[in-house]
């Protein structure tokens, strides 16, 4: 008997005149929709000029050529790429061209319609902010400096490999929040007291847990079959997390249910609910 033959994915293309993180986030999130197809998809950034258009145009046409009929996602907001990009055969889903002009309709003033706004260095202050945030998150990682901690606007505090290095990564690039982490280690779980250098910082503080599974296989990666990677160490670490947590009114997410992304935005909606503060800085 023939084994069915899987169907061929379907080709996309995410196409932008800057970095594409805008084409990409904004078409994944309609493909997503789409869990029984199966997708390969290429980014084509810094489209530029006309001429690096009509290159692209003829990869998009060569795509045609193929057993299933490819998709293309754009940002791009030149409008001397975008109408050379409008000449392939190909599908194209303009997200720039489907919003800008009710945007400008609605703020009464025409856009500038130039390339690299979003994730170029546009706004300077805003960016050397986010460059300043990176650095703090670096330095304040995992624990290794306690200098400035005070400055931190979200301290995480977690067990070893619970997700707090990617998710103050994410804070500071995204978002420029000045972000620390600090590691519970086995001392600071002896007592459901804050540890000492983060025991006035208490109402900066986010605690982060994950399933005692989750947590040991993720641990396992990085010592296999140690104690610290056991079920049963796991399971006593996060006990003992929660139950400081909870002593101290530290909110907390699970980051075995929860994306970098998703617990980045819960943070945020946290910190809007409560009252701002001036940030010094160095």
């Amino acid at each position: 008997m023939d084994q069915q033959q899987e169907p061929a994915p379907v080709p996309v293309f995410f196409l932008s005149d800057s970095t594409g993180i805008s084409a990409e986030t904004m078409g994944n999130a309609l493909l997503i929709q789409f869990p029984e197809l199966r997708f390969e998809r290429r980014l084509i950034p810094f489209i530029a000029t006309a001429q690096e258009a009509r290159r692209v145009v003829d990869i998009l046409d060569a795509a045609m050529e193929g057993p299933v009929t490819p998709l293309a996602f754009t940002t791009a907001a030149t409008e001397e790429v975008r109408a050379v990009l409008r000449t392939s055969k190909c599908p194209i889903i303009d997200f720039f061209e489907m919003h800008m002009e009710r945007v400008e309709s609605i703020l009464g003033v025409s856009g500038a319609r130039v390339a690299a706004r979003l994730h170029g260095v546009g706004d300077v202050k805003r960016y050397n902010t986010r460059m300043q945030a990176i650095e703090y998150a670096i330095e304040h990682d995992d624990g290794q400096s306690l200098r400035a901690l005070d400055q931190a606007e979200v301290i995480l505090v977690a067990p070893s490999r619970c997700g707090k290095t990617p998710t103050t990564m994410y804070l500071a690039l995204q978002h420029g929040l000045f972000v620390a982490n600090y590691p519970l280690l086995d001392e600071d779980l002896e007592s459901t007291d804050l540890p000492r250098p983060i025991a006035e910082l208490g109402e900066r503080c986010f605690g982060l847990l994950a399933t005692p599974a989750r947590l040991s296989e993720v641990r396992q990666q990085r010592r296999p079959n140690s104690r610290y990677a056991s079920l049963e160490q796991c399971t006593r670490e996060l006990r003992r997390a929660d139950a400081l947590y909870r002593a101290n009114g530290i909110p907390v997410i699970n980051s075995t249910t929860r994306s970098v992304e998703e617990m980045s935005t819960q943070i945020l909606q946290a910190l809007g609910t409560r009252p701002s503060r001036e940030r010094s800085r160095t």
